[in-house]
This record gives C-alpha cells, sequence and structure tokens, in this order.
C-alpha cells in the first residue's frame, strides 16, 4: 500500500507545504533547546510552552490555509475595523507593562493587539490595491487612502510607546504599497522627507529612553554599564561562541546572568555562544534558505493581484522581524524590543508570524486549485 494512498494520509495533510513545515518546525525545536537552556535546563517555563505555543499556532495556519480567497477579502475591513477599535482601547484600559501599554487582559490570555495589526495592515493594503484599477495606482488616490489606513494604527501604536511594533506595521504596508506600483518618486520623496524630519523627531518626538537607544547605536562604549550595557554583553555573547560554540548549557553570559532578555529579545545571543556560528547559519539557511524562499516563489506564482500582495507583504513582515533582531543583537540596529521569530519566548510573536504564514500557505493553496 502506497503511503501517498489516501487511506494512509488524508488529502489535506498530503497538500500541506511539507518542504517548508518540515525545517519550520525544526527550527522551533532548536529554538526550544535555546530556551531550555535559557531558563538553566529546565523544560519550564518558556521551552514547552514555546513548543505549544507553535502546535496552536500552526492548527490556525493549517485552518488559515483552507479558506478561500473570498473570505479573506471579505475579513479585510471589518477586521481592521475591529482591530483599530481595540487598539483604542488599549489606550483607555490597556494593561501596563515594561513602561508601555500594550496588552488587553482577556482573563485567559493577554491580548496584544497591536501584534495582530502586522498581518491585519497587509491584508487591508492588499484588498485596496486588488480592487483599484492598475492604471489609478499612479494617481493620488493610491497614496491618500492607504496613508489613512496606515497613518491611524501606526500612530495609536507608537504613542504606547511600541516604536518598533509600528514600524514593523509601517514596513508592511509599504512593501505592498510598492509591490502594486506605486510610483517610485513618491518612495524617494518620503525617504527625503524621512530624513528631513528624523532630527526633528529624535529631539521632540522620541522617549528619553528611545533617544537613549540611539545613541548607544551609535556608541555603545559610552556607558557599557548603563544604557550601552545589553548590547555590550550581547556582541560579548556572540563573539565568545567561536564557529562551534561552547555547548548546550555552557553559556556564561546567560547562565550567570550577564545578558538580559537571554530567552526574548536576545535569543539569538544565547544561542550563538552556545552553537557558534554554525547555529547561527543553520537560523540563517531556513529563514532564507528556506522560508523566505518558498514565500516569495508563493508571491511570483500566485494567480492574480490580490494573492501576489497578500503573499508578499505577509512574507516581508516576518522577515522584518529577522532582519532587524539580528541586526539589534549584533549591534548594527538600535535595540526595538522586537523578538526573532519561531526562537524568542512569546505567544503573541509567534501568533503573528504563524498567522502570516497560513495566509501565504492559502496563497499556494489557491495556485494550486487555480484553473490554468
Amino acid at each position: 500500500m502506497s503511503l501517498n494512498g489516501p487511506s494512509i494520509i488524508p488529502a489535506p495533510l498530503r497538500s500541506l507545504p511539507w518542504g517548508m513545515l518540515a525545517p519550520l518546525t525544526l527550527l522551533v525545536f532548536f529554538g526550544a533547546t535555546v530556551l531550555y537552556s535559557a531558563a538553566g535546563g529546565r523544560l519550564g517555563p518558556y521551552a514547552v510552552r514555546h513548543v505549544l505555543n507553535f502546535v496552536v499556532f500552526l492548527g490556525l495556519a493549517i485552518f488559515l490555509s483552507r479558506q478561500p480567497q473570498h473570505r479573506f477579502r471579505q475579513a479585510a475591513y471589518p477586521l481592521y475595523g475591529i482591530l483599530v477599535f481595540l487598539l483604542v482601547l488599549v489606550e483607555a484600559v490597556g494593561k501596563v507593562g515594561g513602561g508601555s501599554q500594550r496588552w488587553l487582559n482577556l482573563g485567559f490570555m493577554q491580548l496584544q493587539p497591536s501584534e495582530l495589526m502586522k498581518p491585519g495592515i497587509v491584508l487591508v493594503m492588499a484588498t485596496f490595491f486588488a480592487g483599484l484599477p492598475p492604471t489609478m495606482t499612479r494617481g493620488w488616490r493610491a497614496l491618500v487612502a492607504p496613508a489613512l489606513l496606515l497613518g491611524l494604527p501606526a500612530g495609536l501604536v507608537i504613542i504606547q510607546p511600541d516604536l518598533g511594533t509600528g514600524l514593523a506595521i509601517c514596513f508592511g504596508a509599504t512593501v505592498v504599497i510598492f509591490m502594486a506600483g506605486v510610483p517610485l518618486w513618491w518612495f524617494i520623496s518620503g525617504g527625503i522627507a524621512a530624513a528631513i524630519a528624523a532630527p526633528l523627531a529624535f529631539f521632540f518626538a522620541l522617549h528619553d529612553y528611545q533617544r537613549n537607544r540611539v545613541l548607544v547605536f551609535l556608541d555603545p562604549e559610552a556607558d557599557m554599564l548603563g544604557t550601552g550595557y545589553h548590547i555590550t554583553q550581547s556582541k560579548i555573547a556572540i563573539g565568545s561562541g567561536g564557529f562551534f560554540g561552547k555547548g548546550l548549557g555552557n553559556g556564561s553570559q546567560s547562565h550567570l546572568n550577564y545578558l538580559p532578555e537571554s530567552h526574548t529579545d536576545f535569543a539569538f545571543a544565547t544561542m550563538a555562544e552556545e552553537w557558534g556560528m554554525m547555529g547561527g547559519l543553520f537560523i540563517l539557511a531556513v529563514f532564507f534558505g528556506v522560508l523566505f524562499r518558498w514565500g516569495m516563489g508563493v508571491a511570483r506564482r500566485a494567480p492574480d493581484r490580490f494573492s501576489q500582495l497578500l503573499a508578499a507583504g505577509m512574507t516581508c513582515t516576518v522577515f522584518f522581524y529577522v532582519a532587524i533582531n539580528m541586526s539589534m543583537v549584533m549591534g548594527l540596529a538600535p535595540v526595538v524590543g522586537i523578538p526573532l521569530p519561531f526562537i524568542s519566548h512569546g505567544g503573541s510573536s509567534m501568533m503573528t508570524n504563524m498567522i502570516c504564514i497560513g495566509a501565504i500557505m492559502a496563497v499556494d493553496r489557491w495556485t494550486r486549485f487555480s484553473p490554468h
């Protein structure tokens, strides 16, 4: 009897993109190993929850992948409205933690609406541009409406304050706008305007801790025991790992509590100290050799404009996390509090990234079952 027969493996399981899911699952279990070490050789509280979060949200991703395209498009604007309402609710009654007001206490869980807005903004932008005639993408309507759709949630997130998540929302939306064919000179003009506004924003718009992060990025050695402590310890951990690392459980920076947030924002540094460059190359291979290549391939093969924009936007949203976190822990970008997907501990991050994966899987399914 063939293992590929319907009596052995159900058709819905056979249709899943296992060439992506298998390496992704391996990456998640590697992340659980890093979290096991970060907890001092204990499965709780990080490693077990990390795997359970993945299993639960993998189920969500598979559910999303089975939905027809019209349901995604029908849900876009109502979902956007609900998320904006939740962001307003965060400002009114949200829970404060770490100096920021980002969470809603639902009793059984702490919901961070700004995380859901990352895939949500990509969905609503893809829906908008799919309904806009291609000839109109070069007119003002192609910019004004998306600017309003983006400005409201991004502004609400930034004032929480959560600059990192606000930038992630803006990045996902910008990718969709760019892929939709909006004139390039608009982006050049926006870049020039941002460069002019950056000094003003630094002195008058950023909070004190955000300004300190930028100053630390420019000169981390200026205050190695104060504001530059995080990034200094992270670079020590990464550098001391060498090529093969010190071995599981032998990382002095994390186990002696020199490395802050060793299980969340700086989980990559924890990994690099114990697994060395080989561990880092494995993570890069899965992210860029498998996930990014698969996601952009799905976007390239997509049968219509909406599907292309959705898959490309969701793929780039995941890789914004990857690029910023890795740059941050190596001192190539300011510390903005963005976790590393599938490695760092955190249910909200896992949920967001698996929603993105589920949406890309849906586009892949629409492509395979669309008439040619």
